[in-house]
C-alpha cells in the first residue's frame, strides 16, 4: 500500500504531556477532510510490539495538537523526529526544531514550518488492534498559521509551499513537477 498510494503528504504532528513535555512527530497517512468546518486528519498506527505511538498517547490524553506542513526547507528535521524516542524526550530539542506557542490550544507548533494548522480533537477511529493497527484522528482546525510570504492575493500556491511528499521505504517527493489539468465543463 504504501508503494502505490503516492506521494502522501506529510503532517508534522506537535502534542504536548499532560506534563508539559513536547513531542514531534512525523505521519504520512493523512489529508484534508472537508472544509466546513475546517477538518483533517491522520493516522498513527500502532508500533510493531502493538504499543501507542506517543502522538496518540498525548491526544487522548490533551485532546489536541499542531499539524506542521513539511516542506524542502525543513525535511531534515521532521525526518530526525521520526527515530523511536522513548515517551517523554522533547523530539524539537533533538530535532533542532524551533517550538512557537499555538494561539488557541496548548501543544506548540513548529517555527520552521510554513503552514500550521491549531487543531482540537473530534474523533479518533480505531481500526484493527495491535501491531501496526491504525487509529484515524480526526481534527477540527481552530486557527491556521501561514507565512506572509505564501498568502498572495488570497491564494497560496504550492510552487511557493515546495512541499514534501513520502514515497515508500526512505525515498520523498518534491511537489514542483506539477501540471494543471482544469475540469471539463458541462
Amino acid at each position: 500500500m504504501i508503494a502505490t498510494i503516492l506521494p502522501r503528504p506529510i503532517a508534522w504532528v506537535a502534542t504536548v504531556s499532560p506534563d508539559g513535555v513536547p513531542n514531534l512527530a512525523p505521519f504520512s497517512f493523512f489529508t484534508g477532510i472537508c472544509a466546513n468546518p475546517m477538518t483533517v486528519c491522520f493516522a498513527p498506527v500502532n508500533a510493531r510490539d502493538g504499543k501507542k505511538k506517543d502522538t496518540l498517547i498525548n491526544i487522548e490524553l490533551t485532546k489536541q495538537f499542531t499539524v506542521n506542513i513539511v516542506n524542502e526547507a525543513n525535511v531534515g528535521k521532521m525526518n530526525r523526529t521520526s527515530a523511536p524516542f522513548p515517551y517523554g524526550v522533547n523530539e524539537f530539542e533533538k530535532a533542532g526544531a524551533t517550538p512557537v506557542p499555538s494561539a488557541k490550544i496548548r501543544p506548540f507548533r513548529v517555527k520552521e514550518s510554513p503552514v500550521s494548522y491549531e487543531c482540537e480533537l473530534l474523533q479518533i477511529v480505531r481500526i484493527g488492534e495491535g501491531a501496526l493497527a491504525g487509529n484515524l484522528i480526526i481534527g477540527k482546525v481552530v486557527m491556521l498559521h501561514c507565512e506572509d510570504a505564501l498568502y498572495n492575493a488570497g491564494k497560496i500556491r504550492h510552487q511557493d509551499l515546495n512541499a514534501v511528499g513520502r514515497m515508500e521505504g526512505s525515498w520523498y517527493a518534491r511537489t514542483n513537477d506539477a501540471f494543471e489539468l482544469p475540469r471539463p465543463e458541462i
